[in-house]
């Protein structure tokens, strides 16, 4: 019996992987800006409670960075490429309000959930729009969703009078 070629990393069509990629591909996106935002916040906080959030921001990070590989290798896994360079992120994101310098906490805070809110709006229209396309891209969506809204609240905590 002849071997069959496989031709596909996944039984899904073109059509739906190309249609996930579209969701997803904005989530990289906003994920990498926060990893390196995050990091220039982890860098840079000053305050009373600088140890809390100095360490606070090293976990959004690390997080921000696992739930950017799990968007991009699910689309990657679809047969589809990721261009999450730089210069990508720099040009298709939303400019951050990260100082490039020393900041008080409750501003660097706020900076990075201001980034944070703009990934999750990308998280949430793309947990909307794959529950018809392909639940398997929605369960990565609605799983990075979990993580980055318990990290916001971790962070807003610091801030919340």
């Amino acid at each position: 019996m002849p071997k069959t070629k496989i031709t596909r990393t996944t039984a899904a069509s073109p059509d739906v992987a190309a249609a996930a990629a579209q969701f997803l591909s904005p989530i990289v996106l906003d994920l990498m800006a926060l990893t390196v935002n995050g990091k220039q916040a982890h860098w840079h906080v000053r305050g009373a409670n600088f140890i809390g959030v100095h360490e606070l921001f090293d976990a959004v990070v690390a997080n921000a960075q696992a739930f950017a590989d799990l968007a991009a290798e699910r689309i990657v896994a679809l047969g589809l490429p990721v261009d999450a360079r730089l210069e990508s992120v720099a040009a298709k994101t939303q400019a951050s309000s990260v100082p490039a310098g020393f900041a008080k906490s409750e501003v660097l805070v706020a900076d990075v959930i201001a980034d944070m809110d703009a990934a999750i709006a990308n998280v949430q229209a793309a947990i909307d729009g794959l529950g018809e396309i392909d639940q398997t891209s929605q369960d990565v969506a609605v799983e990075i969703m979990r993580g980055l809204e318990k990290d916001r609240w971790f962070l807003f905590s610091h801030i919340a009078e």
